[in-house]
């Protein structure tokens, strides 16, 4: 037993004292180095002692002549306490939902501070604020607050970095902790990690910030926009280069990518390894090394060759022959091609870990990309290449409707973000992922007017929803007080023997009381009497009154008859999202005046249905008026008869398609009323009555050729400064005329539906 005691203790001691001779002088080094600690983080990672690290890549790729410094211990701690005190923001925890209940959502911008620099991007984003129907001038109106310093470009290397950001907020009296705040960024960090920091206290307010990684995103109160370039048009924009409801040709390339590639640093592993996929047939993968001031100095073996290659295809020629797009993450994780692939309807294959993809709160990005990883990029050609072609034309189309719908201009990007939030503040009455995933988007469906998809003009055919069968006749009088003029009272008796007629309104448009009750004209359906106001704009107003889906608008002294009412309703039953009707004109560019023109000409092209007797849906009522800013408002009613122009703009801007004309018997011609119908008018407001015949002691022919001569220039100025405000021309021009089947066909009048039509 004592033998047996003796070999375990000295099997112990020699256990201990292999320790100490074999290991013992590796622990003093470790501790030499630790106790010069300060030292070794100076010269990190240039070590003393190369053996006791195995280099996998040279010191000098990691830390150069004339690289940025990190950022030092404290100054990562402060970093470290912003990010943690706000990490848990939620709309419910550091969102004061009270300033929203009063006014509803009404957004602020911080007045310009003298001498305080702003770049020309956010200068567009600042403007499309102010441009959108939120803006308000009044502080204590706003539900919320954008600051006017430009935060966009937080890397301290960019001449437009703003400095001392953290004592510049710190005196405005509305911060309020960052509290219903929110703060746009596209660039954050710099060389070399390009961390998400901003370099200020951000406190309480909402980020809408590009490039943002998953980790530090907050859901549900920060939003991820996407990264876009200073040339990024203010509004209107570029289409897309696949039009709508079309199939693209066949595409010379499978899958492409061109772009920089990252020696050494954040972002250079995938571009490194994008050349193992090229084989130089359906597959284009080029990279160049030819960036920066000394590229030459830290090229590689493969840089000579890649900028031959490089220079061989044209970039905007690989993006519309190619079916799919490689979009690798760039120093940030997003990238400006992302918007490129999309426009060009080049399907992105997206490699970038951990990026949170724009608006992707509302956007289903399953239909319009492939979502990669970097680390499985060699099987992303067989991956590509085992979707079904029906599927690559739905990624093709849906690519061009979230470009048209959300990205386009900037004015599109700043609006969604809004309506986002907007969303947020009552989830009761928001809108759906199918709403921002489906034609026409989320920025043209009003979750105020409906959350049902069978009460928007839009999703009748996809969804099998039809239309009310029944119409409101809705007309706009301006008779004099006391009396009703002949073509009102026969207009009436027309509408209402319509069999499909469930109410007509009257929008009294004078100053004057209407007619007592007994004069109006007996009826077969109710008629109701609105007193309105002395706004061209009021009659797209969405009066309660209207109830039925279909609104047939009408001047006083618009002639038809029973039958044109009944077979232009039965054509707007088959095309709900348009306007239907009857007089019509058209548009066109003028080159010689460099705008454009405006013709009642009779033409073989039309794309402007007057509203003086158009079929349309009532949403289009609440569109005109909460939708537009009460700037475009403002400009019909300061101009004659620029009301119907503004609403042929917008349904034309909605649904990408042109009005459908029908059938009219007789031609209808234009009246200049005169102001003495309705008494004076408002400075800068034209007469109610400018559609109204003119009254027996009415000026001579010459004085009326000058009133129309007159409105004609105002309907044209009206049409180019809509124009402007869109940043395009929405009108789409048709020569699409519809008639009764058997019309003017040599057959028995019995077998036709609509005889009278043919009378003249």
């Amino acid at each position: 037993m004592q033998t047996r005691k003796k070999y375990i203790f000295l099997t112990f001691l020699a256990s201990w004292l292999l320790l100490f001779f074999f290991g013992g002088d590796q622990l003093r080094r470790f501790a030499f180095f630790s106790g010069r600690k300060a030292e070794a983080r100076r010269n990190w990672p240039r070590w003393k002692d190369r053996s006791l690290l195995k280099s996998f890549a040279d010191p000098e790729e990691l830390q150069r002549d004339g690289d940025p410094p990190l950022l030092s211990p404290r100054e990562r701690r402060a970093a470290r306490l912003s990010v943690s005190r706000s990490s848990r923001c939620r709309m419910e925890t550091c969102f004061d939902f009270s300033r929203c209940e009063r006014h509803g959502f009404k957004v602020f911008t911080y007045p310009q501070e003298r001498g305080q620099p702003v770049s020309e991007t956010y200068g567009k984003i600042l403007s499309s604020i102010e441009r959108s129907r939120y803006h308000t001038l009044k502080p204590e109106e706003a539900c919320l607050f954008i600051l006017s310093i430009d935060t966009l470009d937080r890397d301290h290397l960019s001449g437009q970095y703003v400095r001392d950001v953290d004592e510049k907020i710190r005196g405005f009296p509305l911060w309020n902790g960052g509290r219903n705040h929110l703060i746009f960024n596209l660039y954050s960090g710099t060389w070399p990690s390009y961390t998400g920091e901003l370099g200020f206290d951000t406190g309480q307010a909402m980020l809408a910030k590009a490039s943002f990684d998953t980790l530090s995103f907050r859901p549900g109160f920060d939003i991820s926009i996407p990264l876009f370039s200073k040339e990024h048009p203010q509004r209107g924009g570029d289409r897309g280069w696949l039009r709508q409801r079309s199939v693209p040709p066949k595409k010379q390339y499978l899958l492409v990518f061109k772009g920089k590639r990252y020696l050494t640093g954040i972002g250079s592993g995938t571009r490194n390894a994008l050349h193992h996929i090229h084989n130089g047939q359906d597959i284009i993968s080029l990279t160049t090394c030819k960036h920066g001031k000394d590229w030459e100095k830290h090229k590689d073996t493969r840089c000579d060759k890649d900028n031959v290659d490089y220079e061989r295809f044209d970039y905007q020629e690989l993006l519309h022959n190619s079916t799919f797009c490689i979009v690798p993450r760039g120093r940030r994780l997003g990238s400006f091609r992302f918007l490129e692939a999309l426009q060009a309807a080049c399907i992105p294959v997206l490699l970038s870990d951990g990026w949170e993809l724009p608006f992707a709160e509302a956007i289903d990005w399953g239909k319009a990309a492939v979502v990669g990883s970097e680390r499985l990029l060699l099987q992303i050609p067989s991956a590509v290449r085992c979707i079904h072609p029906e599927r690559l034309l739905a990624f093709q189309q849906h690519t061009q409707f979230l470009w048209d719908a959300y990205f386009s201009s900037v004015d599109k990007i700043v609006h969604t973000t809004l309506e986002i939030i907007k969303d947020r503040l009552s989830p009761h009455r928001s809108r759906s992922r199918l709403l921002w995933n489906t034609l026409p988007g989320g920025l043209l469906v009003l979750p105020d007017f409906s959350t049902h998809l069978g009460d928007f003009p839009f999703y009748y055919l996809q969804h099998g929803y039809s239309p009310s069968k029944k119409f409101t006749a809705f007309i706009r009088a301006v008779s004099q007080a006391g009396s009703l003029s002949q073509p009102i009272l026969r207009l009436i008796q027309a509408v209402s023997g319509s069999q499909y007629c469930a109410q007509i309104v009257v929008l009294w448009s004078c100053e004057k009381p209407p007619p007592p009750s007994g004069k109006w004209p007996q009826s077969p359906v109710p008629l109701t009497i609105i007193q309105g106001r002395r706004k061209l704009s009021h009659r797209f107003f969405p009066f309660e009154a209207i109830q039925t889906d279909a609104v047939l608008s009408l001047d006083e002294d618009t002639s038809l008859s029973t039958s044109e009412v009944d077979f232009a309703f039965s054509v707007w039953r088959s095309f709900p999202e348009r306007i239907v009707g009857f007089p019509t004109q058209s548009h066109f560019w003028d080159p010689e005046q460099g705008r454009w023109g405006y013709t009642s000409k009779w033409t073989n092209e039309l794309s402007i249905v007057l509203t003086a007797a158009a079929f349309y849906h009532r949403y289009y009522h609440s569109l005109f008026t909460e939708y537009l800013p009460a700037g475009l408002r403002e400009l019909v009613d300061g101009l004659a008869a620029c009301e119907d122009i503004l609403m042929n703009v917008l349904v034309a801007a909605v649904t990408k398609l042109p009005p459908i004309k029908v059938t009219q018997r007789k031609q209808h011609k234009e009246g200049v009323a005169q102001q003495a119908e309705c008494g004076d008018g408002a400075a800068g407001t034209p007469p109610p009555g400018q559609r109204s015949p003119p009254a027996p002691h009415s000026a001579p022919a010459k004085a009326e050729g000058t009133n129309g001569s007159r409105r004609f220039s105002q309907r044209q100025d009206c049409l180019n400064q809509l124009a402007d405000w869109f940043g395009y021309m929405p009108l789409v021009s048709s020569q699409l005329r519809l008639d009764p089947v058997l019309f003017k066909d040599q057959v028995s009048v019995l077998r036709k539906k609509y005889p009278s039509l043919e009378k003249p």
